[in-house]
């Protein structure tokens, strides 16, 4: 049954609350802005990438790339360089049309950005498709589930100062949650007091994180870690910027709170000096832009360097969730994967059975491939 449609479809959905909080003036008439003391580009949007892939005899697979922003990008990467070397191929032939694919636009200097976000969601897709033809859930293709409930942490906390969060933070506490993550970069001090304020409301049990958006120096990244040590937090993500592994090893070398690193990354290949340097101790591959078969092999590198993977996974909807619940769930080295109540809700209005997650756990779908099935009405009503 060889592959005869690749349909990408941008969306974009209206929401209340942007993303970590309300958005500013500053917005332009797309919707886009800029957050200090953050430098990436946000949407008011929740904005994401679905691709479809149909076969001859009508079943087809889901798959979405991370694109928070111009999701039209990928599409058109899907479309025009990915569809034409998918179409007729084999959806069973996984390991080599994910091949064939980086390989289209490697030696031209692709292979990573736009081009990988959209190998990402081809990949995630066939991956779909094969559970599908093969009448098996995706985490029994990628080789059984070491467990069944996939453990996570809140991730955000998107409140303006240290009580708000604090409130926020036990409402989740009520509800069974015992992991978080802030959304930190204002300050050595301000981000150290603001764990501080978690740390001393939700007692020694809590596991704390810790996301500084890249935008530290490494003197400045050296005294907020060991702060952070000093707080018993699990983790201090991307404090420096991504392209110097050597200050991370610096850092990693001088602190003793691990190191997280790794939405910016696509491949095996990008992630493989960070093990080799020892800047990160625990690696953040996101599904969306590495997709399903990069992420198990990013977690087998990993396991050789004694390294745990926490999957990023930010503004992605329903299928780049399912998808990353299963590679969590087939994982050894897992830590804890990412979890965005806002996002999550928003997922789950796309879907025709909504995923689970409560007390701190994901719940691992069930029926063949991913186990969630797009509601298509509602995604071309959406089509940006």
């Amino acid at each position: 049954m060889p592959i005869t449609r690749v349909e990408a479809i941008p969306v974009r959905i209206k929401r209340e609350e942007a993303y970590l909080g309300t958005v500013p003036k500053s917005a332009d008439e797309r919707g886009y802005f800029l957050r200090p003391p953050y430098r990436a580009l946000y949407s008011r949007y929740f904005e994401t990438a679905f691709v479809k892939i149909t076969t001859s005899e009508g079943l087809f697979g889901w798959g979405e790339a991370l694109a928070p922003v111009a999701p039209e990008v990928v599409c058109v990467i899907i479309e025009q360089i990915l569809a034409p070397a998918l179409l007729e191929r084999s959806p069973l032939d996984g390991n080599v049309l994910w091949n064939i694919m980086y390989d289209l636009m490697r030696e031209r200097g692709y292979y990573g950005g736009f081009m990988l976000d959209a190998i990402s969601a081809c990949d995630t897709a066939l991956w779909d498709l094969r559970g599908k033809i093969l009448g098996q859930p995706l985490v029994q293709l990628l080789g059984g589930a070491f467990r069944e409930a996939v453990p996570c942490y809140v991730s955000g906390l998107p409140r303006p100062t240290a009580q708000e969060r604090v409130e926020l933070a036990l409402g989740y506490v009520d509800e069974g949650f015992n992991a978080f993550k802030l959304a930190a970069g204002h300050g050595a001090r301000a981000d150290a007091a603001s764990v501080a304020a978690l740390r001393g409301a939700l007692g020694d049990e809590a596991v704390l994180l810790l996301d500084a958006h890249w935008v530290y120096a490494l003197d400045d990244a050296i005294q907020l870690g060991g702060a952070l040590a000093e707080l018993g937090a699990g983790f201090f993500e991307a404090p420096i910027n991504p392209e110097d592994i050597d200050a991370h090893a610096k850092l990693a070398a001088a602190v003793a709170v691990p190191i997280a690193i790794g939405e910016t990354e696509r491949t095996r290949y990008q992630f493989r000096p960070w093990l080799e340097q020892d800047a990160a101790q625990i690696l953040q591959p996101d599904v969306g832009r590495a997709g399903i078969s990069e992420v198990v092999k990013i977690a087998s590198m990993a396991e050789a360097f004694n390294t745990s993977v926490a999957p990023h996974l930010s503004v992605g909807l329903g299928i780049c969730i399912a998808a990353s619940i299963h590679a969590a769930a087939a994982i050894p080295n897992l830590y804890l994967l990412e979890y965005q109540p806002p996002i999550f809700a928003a997922a789950n209005l796309l879907l025709e059975s909504p995923l689970q997650c409560s007390a701190g756990f994901y719940e691992l779908p069930t029926g063949a491939g991913l186990g969630v099935a797009l509601d298509e009405e509602k995604l071309r009503a959406l089509q940006a």
